[in-house]
């Protein structure tokens, strides 16, 4: 296997050499740059002492943790025997320090106590009941198959980032699948990428409650080919019950564009999609204290992740949105500019603003009927 070094942040590692990053015996993503950049800046915000990074692969993203939070115990697994060989490899440029090894885990003792496990993550992280302040699940595809042993993991107030890239399913591409692994149906069109982060949180939630947690959630996105969330924990059968609350279903009419959610256990009528989490996406202060962290930050992608940031703290924190380009073409009307289109809902009252979830949408608190009235007179 032959190996470039490349650098990431503060972190130094080398990476399998391929032709195709899905060739490569050990996964390095350079696309989910900006995903670990924003990760060390949930970190910086949380500061917790225990980390897992559960899925390592090359390691970059514990090392990362290790290099650049206050993190006092970060350990990385993988049950991949050359992404564990890897990762030693890749502790050792890194902090230099002589490592203790044995058959299945390593060692740095410094400054940070960074672990290196080569195990099943459900195994291992059943083994460390209720042991991290912070746990990572960012796997290829999935989280489903390790999130019941993540939540056993996790302490009670701890925090979960949890990744899925089963895009397909989530967005409605394949319903089946997203029936099988998240008990939910997917909505296809424009909303597909709202709805799939909302499924995801929503399956979430359902695994929590059964341990009597309730969730919240101090930050989700979509970004590329990818959903994310930062939950924490909020301890207790009462918490459990109103996390309950904030789920539902989303009914959408292709026709016209309307949308319309509904809050129950049970939907109340044919054409519903879910159920999914229709809570909160974010928590403002959160957000604010990542910009502020971040314009002060050294980090590999900095402007593209304010950017990213900043669309983020303007977001209304209302579910779903109206995509004026597929609301015009429904309506037969011509596409206008969401600056024109916000300036006359804020004129009637309304708050409005874009989303990162699409370039040529808005979420307003408007009704239908509003929006549609609003694009019409601009005509």
């Amino acid at each position: 296997m032959k190996f470039v070094n490349i650098k990431e942040g503060k972190a130094e590692i080398f990476i399998p050499k391929a032709k195709r990053i899905y060739d490569a015996p050990v996964f390095y993503n350079p696309a989910m740059t900006l995903n670990r950049d924003l990760s060390v800046l949930v970190l910086r915000v949380l500061n917790p002492k225990t980390v897992l990074d559960a899925l390592s692969a090359t390691g970059i993203r514990g090392i990362r943790y290790a290099l650049e939070t206050n993190a006092e115990e970060i350990w990385l697994n993988d049950i991949n025997p050359d992404a564990f060989k890897l990762i030693i490899r890749n502790l050792k440029i890194n902090f230099g320090e002589e490592l203790t090894l044995n058959d299945k885990m390593a060692r740095v003792k410094g400054e940070k106590e960074i672990l290196a496990t080569n195990k099943d993550a459900n195994l291992l992280m059943a083994e460390k009941f209720r042991y991290f302040d912070f746990v990572d699940l960012d796997p290829f595809g999935s989280p489903m198959e390790f999130l019941d042993s993540t939540l056993r993991s996790v302490k009670r107030k701890g925090v979960l980032a949890v990744t899925a890239t089963d895009t397909a399913p989530l967005c409605g591409a394949h319903p089946k699948a997203c029936l099988r692994k998240y008990n939910s149906k997917p909505l296809r069109g424009e909303l597909c990428h709202e709805s799939g982060l909302r499924i995801l949180i929503g399956a979430i939630v359902r695994y929590a409650v059964k341990y009597d947690l309730g969730i919240n959630v101090l930050f989700a996105y979509y970004k590329d080919h990818y959903f994310r969330a930062f939950l924490q924990l909020k301890d207790g059968a009462k918490e459990g019950d109103k996390s309950l609350k904030n789920m539902g279903y989303v009914y959408f009419e292709p026709k016209t564009g309307r949308f319309e959610i509904e809050r129950n256990f049970l939907p109340s009528r044919e054409g519903a999609f879910g159920p999914l989490w229709l809570g909160p996406l974010k928590e403002q202060k959160f957000i604010e204290k990542m910009i502020e962290k971040a314009e002060k930050a050294e980090l590999p992608q900095k402007n593209k992740l304010l950017k990213f940031l900043s669309i983020i703290k303007d977001e209304l924190n209302i579910p779903f949105f109206y995509d004026f380009h597929a609301l015009a073409r429904r309506n037969s009307l011509e596409v206008r500019k969401l600056s024109d289109v916000c300036s006359i809902l804020q004129e009637k009252g309304h708050k409005s603003s874009r989303t990162h979830f699409s370039p040529t949408a808005i979420k307003t608190d408007a009704p239908f009927e509003i929006v549609l009235e609003t694009l019409k007179l601009l005509q």
